[in-house]
């Protein structure tokens, strides 16, 4: 155990934006970084210019392929460092329980959605997906089965309907990040809360995509509204891609949409009115306003892809 007054001694693996604040957080809160583990850079870390790996450097932390937490020995070196707590934030690499268990104090998760009702991946996508109003961010203790631990802390915060995949990431990276210098204040005096979480409410999500990634527009517009917005990370990758189509014989991919709240007189699938914001296209109860289409890889505004009473093409199920 550390020292009485002891800086707290924190091992950090982490990904994208929310891993350099949670590294800088943790920085500002006067801990000593044994380590940094975190990727060699992926396509979407380098686009968005968050640079965990070149925070750490600039730190002078000693820094490990994120892959390393698969390895049994690593809980050694975890050991004789004499590691106080481990911080897992955004990265997807499932951790050994000999790492999980080699921290003084413990290893904890900052999972952007709420536990238990939305644990493993695209909590963000899935609660958007799924049309809720509220989200919540959680910070849990780690064991051996994924985003099952004990509640520390969590977040909530309401879901707006201009809200995106992305938005909505960055309102759990706000509201995650100073539950983190929570966290480590707790820690500093071993009174860090442990609410167990209640299993039977339990649902998992893995890499699934919904309705096989495919745009039907025989669901309500709401509906189709919300998988446009759930797969909506622009300018960056959607894990879930766009929902695809096929008009004129050529496939289209949903990028941007929003309700109108209007009753569509037209069979599903059908182009409805030019207007200054984009084109109407019937669902099975009203109008979306379909805003931008992807076709050919790229990003088109959706009057320079549509035809006025023309149809979306029927998929081999018979739906639009």
């Amino acid at each position: 155990m550390a020292a009485l007054n002891a800086p707290l001694r924190v091992l950090l693996v982490a990904a994208e934006g929310a891993g350099t604040h949670a590294l800088r957080a943790v920085a500002r809160a006067g801990c000593v970084v044994v380590g940094v583990l975190t990727g060699e850079g992926d396509e979407d870390d380098r686009a968005r210019g968050n640079g965990v790996r070149a925070l750490a450097g600039d730190l002078r932390c000693p820094i490990w392929p994120a892959a390393t937490v698969r390895d049994a020995e690593f809980a050694e070196y975890v050991r004789r460092e004499r590691v106080d707590v481990l911080l897992n934030i955004h990265s997807l690499y499932l951790i050994r329980a000999e790492i999980l268990e080699a921290p003084v104090i413990g290893s904890f998760n900052l999972h952007p959605g709420p536990l238990p009702e939305l644990a493993g991946l695209n909590a963000v996508s899935w609660a958007l997906y799924e049309g809720r109003a509220r989200h919540a961010v959680t910070l849990h203790w780690m064991v051996p089965k994924v985003d099952a631990g004990a509640i520390a802390y969590q977040a909530p915060f309401a879901i707006e309907a201009q809200d995106t995949a992305l938005t909505l990431s960055t309102k759990c990276v706000r509201a995650g990040v100073p539950m983190i210098t929570q966290l480590l204040a707790a820690a500093a005096g071993r009174e860090i809360p442990a609410i167990p979480q209640d299993l039977t409410r339990r649902r998992y999500y893995g890499r699934e995509v919904p309705e096989g990634g495919r745009l039907t527009w025989s669901r309500a517009a709401q509906e189709i509204v919300n998988f446009a917005r759930a797969c909506d990370y622009l300018p960056y990758r959607s894990p879930w891609g766009h929902p695809v189509g096929s008009f004129g014989g050529q496939q289209v991919a949903l990028l941007k949409a929003a309700s109108t709240g209007v009753r569509a007189n037209g069979a599903p699938g059908t182009v409805g009115a030019f207007t200054a914001g984009g084109v109407l296209v019937s669902a099975v109860d009203e109008w979306v306003l379909v805003r931008r289409l992807i076709r050919d890889g790229q990003s088109l505004d959706a009057r320079q892809v549509l035809l006025e009473g023309a149809r979306f093409d029927q998929d081999g199920n018979g739906h639009p």
